[in-house]
């Protein structure tokens, strides 16, 4: 299972705190930048390739999302709803997906990211990959849904599938992953797996059990639904056999986990009762089977613990411990009044799922995962290329050799202890297609030649 010290690229931009939803609305990506306080608290950044994402190119958000949903969301603005009336009503954009200054740039920063993971782990630079602003799982493609207006999911799925041929997505966020059981319901080179409360007209309302999938995707489709009050000891009864068994059948190349915070207790939307511990034994419970990994995050409404879990889950995938108390960062108020990293289940909740339940469930997944003698064999050919969009995005009014600097950056190429201006100074004279030549070229360096075929 397992295998030795992996890479672990991360993704974050400090822009990500400057967006806001709106007052009354629950999801605050003010959270992001509390996780990131803390992973720098802990010092988990040193473990870490830290990356600043890159913005997804509108034609790369239209490999799944319909061009004119697409061109929309690029358009619309707090000040120009009223021209869009129509639009809004198609698009599903209501309260729970309001319109805020920054949308458009907010979904390309997530996406960019989840992409740029999948992009890292299609050529061995990294063997797990870490964006904590995505999992975005509930956007459809021509409709916003659940908070959700990109799936950035689903584009990673495809960037995974140019370079291997089965995918495995897990969903461990409080509520149904619609938006990308949908999108792979129908093939076989993509299993579902969800974790999430059914029932009770919970939101999104699907994730039936019986929904297995369709045509070639019929049994790669797996839901397991539970009910309020799950614990630690309930979830894994049925996250850890169903997992091997999904492993062992199913035998994917890579796995996108998303990891949804509102499945811990004290959850403003959520109504399981999990603790930090448990929600992170899923994660490494997953990352033993040392597959190349994307990592995401999704829901989660209680900001501070939000924070703990992405910050202690992100110590999972370094290999390292990190003390109870937590480090004091410009946020440390929140944590108050014990300023500990750990979240504890309710002590008086009740777990409403049975014995019988949990027993029911396991059998009649592990009964679909029965029909599944073995991996689909797929025949791959030329692997297509990681994207059809220009590879820099430079201001045109930035001097040449503030663009140089920024890239290598963005791009790692400049580390700590290295100067800017060493980089940039042998390249003062030339033009800027020579230029980006050169940095082209060291980059290709660093990744290496990919093999163009791929047979399995």
């Amino acid at each position: 299972m397992g295998k030795g010290k992996q890479k672990v690229a991360y993704f974050y931009d400090s822009e990500f705190e400057t967006f806001y939803f709106g007052q009354n609305h629950p999801m605050k990506p003010h959270r992001l930048a509390m996780t990131h306080q803390l992973v720098l608290g802990y010092e988990l950044h040193k473990k870490l390739d830290v990356y600043r994402p890159r913005k997804a190119y509108p034609v790369e958000l239209a490999q799944f999302h319909s061009g004119d949903y697409v061109e929309f969301l690029s358009r619309i603005t707090p000040d120009n709803t009223s021209k869009y009336a129509q639009q809004l009503r198609m698009y599903n954009i209501n309260e729970d997906c309001p319109i805020f200054d920054g949308l458009f740039k907010f979904c390309q920063l997530y996406a960019g990211a989840s992409i740029e993971g999948a992009v890292k782990l299609n050529h061995g630079l990294a063997d797990v990959a870490i964006n904590w602003s995505g999992g975005l799982h509930h956007a459809k493609k021509a409709e916003a849904s659940g908070f959700c207006y990109v799936n950035d999911l689903v584009l990673a799925i495809l960037e995974l599938l140019k370079h291997h041929a089965r995918v495995l997505y897990i969903d461990i966020d409080v509520h149904h992953g619609d938006g990308v059981e949908e999108a792979f319901y129908m093939t076989d080179r993509v299993m579902t797996v969800s974790f999430h409360k059914y029932g009770d007209f919970f939101f999104p309302g699907t994730g039936d059990i019986h929904d297995s999938g369709a045509m070639n995707g019929k049994f790669y489709s797996i839901n397991v639904p539970l009910k309020d009050g799950t614990t630690d000891d309930t979830f894994h009864a049925l996250f850890k056999p169903i997992m091997r068994k999904v492993m062992e059948v199913f035998q994917p190349g890579a796995i996108v986990m998303q990891c949804g915070a509102d499945s811990l207790a004290h959850d403003r939307l959520g109504c399981f009762n999990m603790s930090l511990k448990g929600h992170g034994e899923a994660i490494r419970f997953m990352k033993e089977y040392g597959k190349p990994m994307l990592v995401t995050g999704g829901g989660g409404y209680t900001k501070r613990n939000v924070a703990r879990c992405w910050a202690y889950e992100t110590s999972i995938l370094t290999d390292t411990q990190v003390p109870e108390q937590l480090p004091r960062t410009e946020y440390h108020e929140y944590f108050a009044p014990d300023f500990s990293l750990n979240v504890t289940a309710h002590k008086v909740m009740e777990d409403s799922n049975t014995k019988a339940d949990i027993e029911r469930i396991r059998r009649e997944v592990m009964e679909n995962l029965r029909h599944l003698a073995h991996a689909p064999s797929v025949q791959m050919h030329e692997v297509p290329p990681d994207t059809k969009v220009p590879r820099f995005d430079f201001d045109e009014d930035e001097p040449l050799e503030e663009r140089l600097g920024k890239y290598a950056r963005e791009h790692l190429i400049i580390r700590e202890g290295f100067e800017e201006e060493q980089y940039v100074e042998q390249y003062e004279e030339a033009p800027v297609q020579e230029a980006v030549q050169c940095l082209c070229a060291h980059e290709d360096e660093q990744s290496g030649q990919q093999d163009s075929r791929m047979n399995e």
